[in-house]
Formats: structure tokens, sequence, C-alpha cells
């Protein structure tokens, strides 16, 4: 995970429409960019609409949500439409982002010992800069959590 007060590496990916998004398109505003392991899976699902049931809630404190996992840009679409989400989902097939970001992790499932992305959530101010880091993610808490962090 990268420290509270790193300048958020910039980068280049597709959405779930194909439109290319980078990270300095969106200085000035606030940003949550948060990780996470696979679309249309139980926990990923809960925290994605729950980032879109608030999606009003945070454009109006002025923050974007950018969500990235390194599902395809075609499994993102389907994702999105299968629940309306709300927000921006990016596509990293060859988790250039998500390497840069220190979220490509060893875990452990039911003894099972392999590589990939831990759940994490970065807030990054007007200026590009992390000011929150958190790799303690509950899948279903996390939006309310992120929407707190804005209004403190």
């Amino acid at each position: 995970m990268l420290a509270v007060g790193t300048k958020a590496p910039d980068f280049a990916f597709p959405d779930q429409n194909g439109d290319m998004h980078k990270l300095s398109d969106y200085l000035g505003k606030k940003v949550i960019l948060y990780f996470y392991p696979k679309d249309n899976t139980p926990g990923c699902t809960k925290q994605a609409c729950g980032f879109s049931d608030r999606y009003p809630q945070f454009t109006e404190k002025g923050a974007v949500i950018l969500g990235v996992s390194k599902d395809s840009v075609s499994s993102h679409k389907k994702f999105e439409e299968k629940y309306g989400l709300a927000f921006t989902l990016l596509a990293d097939p060859e988790r250039k982002v998500i390497e840069a970001y220190d979220v490509w992790k060893e875990k452990k499932n039911y003894g099972k010992v392999s590589m990939g992305v831990v759940r994490t959530t970065y807030l990054i101010d007007e200026d590009g800069v992390i000011v929150k880091a958190n790799d303690k993610v509950k899948a279903a808490d996390d939006p309310e959590k992120m929407l707190q962090e804005l209004e403190a």
C-alpha cells in the first residue's frame, strides 16, 4: 500500500466504454480510487453498488469514484449494466496500476496461498496526493466510510 502523503502515480486506462482516463485528468477534484479483486463476485458487487447508490452524495462533495480491477473492458461493461453502476470502472488486465499502487499481494484463502488484488481504497486530494489509504477494507462498509472521510 502506498503511504499517505505520497503523490499518487498517474495512469491511463480504458473504462467500461473503452474511453481512456488519466488520473491527472481529475486534478482539482477529490478522487476515490478503489481496487477490487473481480467483477460480479459478492463482496465486489456490494462495494460497487454501495458506491453507486451514494454516487450523488460523492459528486455533491466534488469527488469522483474510480474502481479498478484486472478484469477486461467487456467484463466491466457487463458488470456496470447488470447493476446499473453510476461511476467509472477501469480495466487493468496487465496489472500496471494495480502494481504501481502496491495492491497485488500474496493472499491466503482457506489455507491456499495465491497472488491477487488486495481490496484497497485510496482518497486522493485535489493536488493528486494520497490523503487516506485503507487496505483493511470491508466491502459493504467502504462506500459509507469513504463518504464520512470526505465530510471529515
